[in-house]
């Protein structure tokens, strides 16, 4: 029978991950011939060729590629196995530590912290400010148990690494100028907005979100003026240098703002949260999730109540 080399698996999987000897041993804070030193012992273990030349670089053969479909079982298992050893030596003790992005952390995450204080002290979070793309980094190295994203951002349902939980439909509110024309008009669409000048981030995810909201509302949004930062955004609406789409859970009140929910077209981002396979059974993660859903309701049912 083969022996399985878990270690020498990781940094197959990484490989796969990451595509370079370099950046897997970046990774792996190991040495790249280290790295090509255990793949190459792997290899010769599993008695396959696991590696093939491209060029200054190496893919990774078919039987490689099958070798990582059957371990992704055996990860899995493995982090259902800490997570239940987790669950048994610390019961309603541990840490979890959280990477979310900018508007999630005062929005969900600082909310659930201050629910768990009160309903299992035992549970401590750790929460680290990190954007998509590096959230799912930290997930995938371990270096978070927990990530939270917008949907759009996220690693599809198909990753065998991560379990998506949804969240949040958070509405997307429309900013004016307080003396704009039509910062007291009723049944305000995104359309009565195409002629004016709107604020949003040069890429990414928001420029998208933006330009698809407008888009499915029949026009293409001229941008007046680039921005990233919510507090950077709405200082801009209020001296009237434009409009724009901002979340709701993002809003914070600015005296020359005006803040008109859409009547019609109303567009919605949605927050997701991401764990890896199995590790959702743990204990502490577990009551973690369970408290942003929560939170996540709530913030709902008060966007539900602001509508009506």
């Amino acid at each position: 029978m083969v022996e399985w080399d878990i270690r020498k698996l990781q940094i197959l999987r990484t490989l796969r991950e990451r595509e370079t000897v370099t950046a897997t041993a970046e990774a792996l804070r190991m040495t790249p011939s280290a790295v090509s030193q255990q793949l190459t012992n792997l290899a010769r273990q599993l008695g396959v060729p696991l590696l093939e030349a491209q060029g200054r670089r190496v893919r990774l053969t078919d039987a490689a590629r099958l070798v990582l479909r059957h371990a992704e079982a055996v990860f899995e298992q493995l982090e259902r196995a800490d997570a239940e050893l987790a669950a048994y030596t610390q019961g309603e003790a541990g840490e979890v530590r959280v990477g979310a992005f900018s508007t999630a952390v005062p929005a969900l995450v600082v909310p659930a912290v201050r629910a768990l204080r009160t309903r299992h002290p035992g549970v401590s979070v750790r929460v680290r400010e990190a954007e998509a793309g590096e959230a799912y980094e930290l997930l995938a190295a371990g270096d978070v148990d927990l990530a939270l994203s917008l949907a759009a951002q996220a690693p599809t349902a198909a990753d065998p690494r991560f379990t998506r939980v949804p969240l949040l439909a958070d509405p997307l509110d429309l900013a004016l100028p307080r003396d704009h024309p039509l910062a007291a008009v009723d049944g305000l669409r995104l359309a009565d907005l195409a002629g004016e000048p709107w604020i949003f981030g040069g890429s990414g995810p928001w420029s998208d979100i933006t330009r698809g909201a407008c888009e499915a509302a029949g026009f293409s949004p001229v941008q007046g003026h680039s921005a990233a930062g919510w507090t950077a955004i709405l200082a801009m609406v209020e001296a009237g240098m434009g409009v724009a789409l901002v979340p709701r859970m993002a809003v914070v009140a600015r005296e020359g703002v005006a803040m008109r929910e859409l009547t019609e077209d109303r567009p919605r981002r949605h927050v997701v949260a991401a764990v890896r396979k199995g590790a959702g059974e743990g204990a502490a993660v577990g009551r973690v999730l369970g408290v942003l859903r929560e939170v996540a309701g709530e913030l709902s049912e008060g966007a539900q109540a602001v509508t009506r």
